[in-house]
């Protein structure tokens, strides 16, 4: 279904497409059910390896610094 909220968060994440992996989920499917139930009032909701970062919006800074964090364990 359309997301605008998504497709602005992703636009916002554009210019980092090369240091992560996008995994985006469709909480309405009945498979996942379970992140609707948690999630349904607050799309887009952001994880980054398994970890909650974030939700409703992108903080660029927020996820800068989470991004460069699990950079840095991984180096």
């Amino acid at each position: 279904k359309p997301c605008p909220l998504c497709d602005e968060a992703k636009e916002v994440l554009e210019p980092y497409k090369r240091r992560f992996i996008l995994q985006e989920v469709d909480v309405t499917l009945p498979e996942n059910s379970l992140w609707y139930d948690k999630y349904k009032y607050d799309i887009p909701v952001f994880h980054l390896n398994g970890k909650f970062i974030m939700k409703h919006q992108v903080d660029i800074q927020k996820f800068e610094d989470q991004l460069m964090k699990l950079e840095l364990q991984n180096d």
